[in-house]
């Protein structure tokens, strides 16, 4: 089951549904309950009535497990809304990970990792599949990248998602590659099976434990 969190819908309505549902479904348990305990008092051994007393634990017995019942759905309703809240939080913010990013003709701000001994780099580009589309050269000096598509003739490709890595070379030497971590907008919030997910601008959903970075 999906929950998504929806800023113009009030919270209200669904709550107040669910809590006249569990109010009727407690009421009714009551009223068989002393169905119940009507029956049993008309039927009891006339030389060995029940005792009043048994009776006034049965009712108290039924009245604590009623208040628990009415008690967990008002636990269930605060934990609704704390998650709806927290649902909140992330939605229009830009998440750092290292999801496929949503590559169009606007740059794209992404994170190199550091590698020790570097004197060069590339930054290397792939579809989803793993396929190399292009290598572009790196600045060591930056901390952050601004990676722009260029145009199709000079080595561009087509709008879409894209992973990103870095392959570092110390003189001839490479020194392997590393992911490139990269900033996409939050569009939407979901809560679903206790996870967070997030549908990032471009339609790419992902973990919330995928983020790395939050900006606003």
């Amino acid at each position: 089951m999906q929950t998504t969190f929806n800023p113009s819908a009030p919270f209200g309505p669904a709550s107040t549904g669910q809590n006249a549902g569990g109010a009727s479904a407690i009421s009714s348990d009551f009223q068989t309950f002393l169905r119940m305990l009507t029956v049993q008092m008309q039927n009891q051994n006339p030389l060995e009535p029940i005792e009043a007393s048994d009776f006034a634990v049965q009712l108290a017995t039924f009245s604590g497990v009623e208040q628990q019942v009415e008690t967990n759905d008002l636990l269930k309703q605060m934990a609704t809304r704390m998650g709806l809240a927290e649902l909140g939080g992330w939605v229009g913010r830009k998440a750092l990970s290292s999801a496929p990013v949503h590559v169009t003709d606007a740059p794209v701000r992404l994170v190199p990792p550091e590698v020790d001994g570097t004197d060069r780099a590339e930054l290397i580009v792939t579809d989803l599949s793993g396929e190399e589309m292009g290598r572009f050269p790196v600045d060591l000096d930056a901390d952050e990248l601004f990676f722009e598509m260029p145009p199709e003739d000079e080595g561009g490709f087509p709008h879409g998602h894209y992973l990103f890595k870095m392959e570092s070379f110390a003189g001839s030497k490479s020194l392997g590659t590393h992911p490139v971590l990269g900033y996409a907008r939050i569009e939407e919030a979901r809560m679903d099976a206790g996870q967070i997910l997030l549908v990032l601008k471009g339609g790419q959903i992902i973990n919330s434990e995928m983020v790395i970075g939050l900006r606003e």
